[in-house]
């Protein structure tokens, strides 16, 4: 499927909506990663936010203090979680077993 082609001023609003995206992502990790955020909320929000929405699990666990590759891995085989899974793509029984395993 060829990709539409954009005006220019079409292409610079893409590139500012984009841009919005990644710093609200950014941010979102951020105050995961400090403590300010808790996972639970993070989950809730993904219910009606478009960017936590498309978040990735992998991101918002690594993002968590001490949860690196491995342990993440291990944590989404441990939940039956594909790694390639969004927040807003996660069922009942899903959300529940990331939060009982990072408490």
């Amino acid at each position: 499927m060829a990709l539409p082609t954009l005006s220019e001023e079409q292409r610079k609003q893409a590139l500012e909506k984009a841009a919005a995206a990644r710093r609200a992502r950014s941010e979102l990790l951020e105050g995961v990663k400090t403590g300010a955020t808790t996972v639970e909320s993070v989950l809730k929000r993904a219910d009606t936010d478009e960017i936590v929405k498309k978040t990735k699990v992998t991101q918002l666990l690594k993002a968590l203090p001490g949860y690196g590759p491995a342990k993440v891995t291990q944590l989404l085989e441990q939940a039956q979680i594909a790694e390639n899974r969004k927040l807003g793509g996660l069922g009942e029984r899903q959300r529940k077993a990331l939060l009982d395993a990072v408490g």
